[in-house]
């Protein structure tokens, strides 16, 4: 007989409770059921259940085994549906959730072309910096920039890394001067990012021995949008720690001017998020692979 069959009707007589619910569940006699629990109890060598005429119940092997049967039988249907993945495409809702700024100028264009490529799957992206939860809002994918706690039962997986500069237009320059070293930020005006109800964002700066150096600068100018950061800067009203990928025009452009070129940057990690699960949807999993090719070309 077929372990991995007699294994399923095994669960199913101990899930339902007799060998007669088990056989009509999936369509067999009553026998033959017990003749697929008698076949597992011969090749164990072990009882697996108690059985009389009223009543049966699991022996305390037999309970053990069931609970590895379950895990078993819960592989094996995902290897089939991976399987059946690779004959398939993606279809149904996506629903993501990512930061606003970052999401709607990196993350959404990556998962438009996906969209656009696969007709029958649909998005449902949410962009937002509040922390929405992957269980209670009902999401498949969730994108983080910095760093993630730890929490159980979620998969992460690093898609990118943003190369954070300090940056100053050539008017701030000419009427202040150019900082050379990370002392000399104190002596200038900055541009702070802040979101709403957080406290100030500090600079990252990394040390040679890969601690960091956090920086709180002194500037008049709060900002919650990192596009109007970059603007306020090119406008020549202070320094600005922006993402390069975010400035880069501006910089090879000359309107911005790249600041400490003795200092390395600091990168900030990218992430993807789902929830932890025998089997990855092919729309999520094929979402993730998109955004770990596109990101990285966008972030250099």
């Amino acid at each position: 007989m077929d372990r991995l069959e007699s294994m399923e009707v095994f669960v199913k007589a101990v899930d339902l409770g007799t060998f007669a619910a088990a056989a009509a569940a999936l369509d067999l006699s009553g026998p033959m059921v017990g003749k697929h629990v008698r076949f597992l109890e011969e090749r164990l060598g072990a009882r697996l259940i108690n059985r009389t005429t009223r009543r049966q119940s699991l022996t305390d092997f037999g309970r053990a085994y069931y609970e590895r049967c379950r895990i078993v039988l819960a592989e094996a249907q995902a290897a089939d549906a991976l399987a059946a993945d690779q004959l398939s495409e993606p279809r149904g809702k996506l629903r993501v959730t990512m930061p606003a700024h970052f999401g709607r100028h990196c993350v959404t264009p990556i998962l438009l072309a996906l969209a656009r490529y696969y007709p029958a799957l649909e998005l449902d992206l949410s962009l937002s910096d509040r922390f929405a939860d992957l269980v209670e809002d009902g999401l498949d994918l969730a994108i983080r920039t910095g760093t993630l706690d730890d929490r159980a039962g979620i998969i992460a997986r690093r898609v990118a890394r943003q190369r954070m500069i300090v940056c100053a237009s050539p008017s701030y320059i000419e009427r202040f001067g150019q900082p050379l070293r990370l002392d000399d930020i104190a002596g200038h005006q900055a541009i702070i990012y802040r979101r709403l109800g957080q406290a100030l964002q500090p600079w990252l700066f990394p040390r040679d021995d890969g601690s960091v150096t956090e920086i709180a600068p002194a500037g008049r100018l709060r900002f919650d949008d990192l596009d109007a950061i970059a603007d306020a800067a090119t406008e020549g009203m202070g320094l600005a720690w922006l993402p390069y990928w975010l400035v880069r025009q501006r910089v090879e452009a000359g309107r911005l001017i790249r600041l400490l070129p003795d200092q390395s940057d600091y990168l900030y990690d990218c992430h993807a998020l789902w929830l932890q699960t025998p089997h990855l949807p092919l729309k999520v999993r094929l979402a993730v692979d998109a955004l770990a090719a596109g990101l990285p070309r966008m972030m250099s």
